[in-house]
């Protein structure tokens, strides 16, 4: 067990989801203390204008019983690191433009609290918690290293599987559908547009190429010239239809391919 100490304020309206995260948190260190819980916005609101001292760190949900939490930062001053854990990804960037210093996604983990706790103590140092340089030294962190999605839950039948971003080859739209399809050529429907992928996925492994498809760079066997100036893409998987790198995207793909970005 961990020796990190830590004064928490969980900001969740679902009782058994707050109930795991305070689970986890205990597991994780006996030192870390839950000292407030809230279920709404006025609630968090409230809590923070006469506690916030208190605490070193929140757990903050997305979507509260009355509202977004982002409305909690407009109607009081938060100077303490935030880790947001909800199940909603597209509002990854918002949390980061607060005092985001991570961002989970439900169903969380043991593992997954486990490294975003890592991360807040090697802030440690640098934060001194109930120190009044708080607010300064959260404006250096207001562009953490960004956390990317590594797993995708599916469902196969009656039954769930979880799948790795190592073992998947690429991303596929079809209509209003988009399809994982793994190293074996396996697929599944996932419940995700292109744009959703592009934000939640590390750009240094995928890349979207056209207007269907989002690659992993992996997956890639050859590249080639084709017709006015376009890429044709071939993978190591016996992947049928043609996948062509449009135009606008070319310069993009070759800085990508080549490391640059």
């Amino acid at each position: 067990m961990n020796n990190l100490s830590l004064q928490v304020l969980i900001v969740e309206d679902e009782t058994p989801a707050a109930e795991k995260l305070e689970r986890y948190l205990s597991r994780y260190s006996e030192n870390i203390v839950v000292r407030g819980k809230a279920q709404s916005v006025e609630e968090a609101v409230n809590w923070l204008e006469a506690n916030q001292s208190t605490v070193d760190l929140i757990f903050m949900d997305v979507q509260l019983q009355d509202g977004m939490s982002f409305e909690i930062f407009k109607e009081v001053k938060v100077n303490k690191p935030v880790i947001f854990v909800t199940a909603y990804n597209e509002y990854a960037l918002d949390a980061f433009k607060v005092n985001g210093i991570d961002y989970l996604l439900k169903p969380i983990t043991f593992t997954d609290l486990s490294n975003s706790l890592k991360k807040v103590e090697s802030l440690g140092n640098q934060l001194r918690w109930r120190d009044e340089r708080n607010e300064a030294v959260l404006q250096t962190l207001s562009t953490p290293e960004r956390s990317y999605k590594n797993r995708f839950m599916v469902k196969l039948g009656d039954h769930i599987k979880s799948i790795t971003t190592d073992q998947i080859s690429l991303f596929f739209a079809d209509g209003r559908d988009v399809y994982l399809i793994t190293n074996q050529l396996r697929k599944f429907i996932i419940n995700y547009n292109l744009e959703n992928l592009e934000e939640i996925l590390d750009p240094k492994i995928f890349k979207r190429i056209n207007r269907s498809y989002i690659l992993n760079i992996s997956a890639i066997q050859d590249v080639v010239v084709y017709s006015n100036s376009r890429l044709k893409i071939s993978l190591h998987i016996k992947w049928e239809p043609e996948i062509i790198v449009s135009r606008e995207k070319v310069g993009d793909f070759k800085e990508w391919f080549d490391g640059l970005h």
